[in-house]
């Protein structure tokens, strides 16, 4: 009986390691096999190319240019899916009546389905949308917010803001709950305001939540999808053009299965590096011994 007792954890384990196995290691290995074949002459008879593939990307201007698009994207919407959620956690967290109505307004933007709220925000960018009849009211001209190039990204970024404020906000909330209110008082004999107990208590306390919702925000901006799909589908001109949404026009609309599948192997080593500086630079006391 002891003989099988060693074995059970690792029956426990076998779900999640087939998952993991199907829908990740088996479509990874794929991905790093297919962007070693040139398939832009024949889909069904690829014919093997090594790194040209590889060699090819890096040496278009079109690559450049949505790898620029997609860190722009990161800068705009990361730093605020990570402090503005952590603002509202602290306000939230207060005793305050109707906070039950409160967190139910707000954390409704996640269950949306972003295709519609795509929609919808397409419809307030339209040229005659609510954005600009509000702007009309201040005299102020007309703005091309999904056709020009200098608002289209910025624009579509607003969307994956608004969606995701709530869902971070609520992972914030549960790790505010383990912080000992002992601290807090502690903070109120010593004379300290509303800033100073949550920059020296809460902050510092919360600090690995602070480092996984930043890696979750960069990894999700950085494969930002159906927002650009639904409302300008990498344009105008490619200004709002990211990785991923190259990498299905390659993949689904060129055929080019190879060349997309390098492009796949590229946005991962980044994603992996945004990753590690993410828990490193947060999390570096844990990871001291490394």
């Amino acid at each position: 009986m002891n003989y099988y007792k060693k074995y059970v954890p690792y029956l426990f384990l076998f779900p999640a390691f087939a998952v993991l196995l199907i829908f990740f290691f088996i479509p990874f290995f794929q991905t790093i096999g297919l962007s070693f074949f040139d398939y832009s002459s024949s889909l069904y008879n690829p014919s093997f190319s090594g790194f040209d593939n590889y060699i090819k990307l890096f040496k278009e201007p079109i690559f450049y240019k949505v790898m620029l698009n997609t860190f722009i994207y990161l800068i705009i919407a990361v730093p605020f899916l990570v402090i503005f959620p952590l603002l509202i956690a602290v306000l939230i967290n207060q005793k305050i009546r109707g906070i039950t109505l409160y967190k139910i307004l707000i954390y409704l933007p996640v269950i949306v389905s972003i295709v519609v709220a795509a929609i919808a925000f397409k419809w307030l960018y339209a040229n005659q949308g609510v954005l600009n009849y509000i702007l009309s009211f201040f005299n102020i001209k007309p703005i091309g917010w999904l056709v020009d190039t200098n608002w289209a990204l910025f624009s579509v970024s607003l969307v994956t803001i608004w969606k995701g404020i709530g869902y971070y906000m609520m992972i914030y909330l549960s790790s505010l709950m383990s912080v000992p209110q002992d601290l807090y008082e502690a903070c109120d004999i010593d004379g300290a305001n509303f800033f100073q107990k949550h920059l020296t208590v809460t902050i510092p306390h919360i600090m690995p939540t602070i480092a996984l919702v930043s890696t979750i925000s960069t990894i999700s901006a950085m494969k930002v999808f159906a927002e650009i799909y639904v409302m300008t589908k990498g344009g105008p001109l490619n200004s709002s053009k990211t990785i991923v949404y190259y990498i299905y026009e390659r993949a689904f609309e060129n055929l080019d299965l190879g060349y997309a599948s390098a492009l796949a192997v590229i946005l991962l080593v980044i994603v992996m590096i945004f990753s590690l500086i993410n828990i490193f630079c947060f999390e570096k006391n844990k990871y001291s011994d490394i």
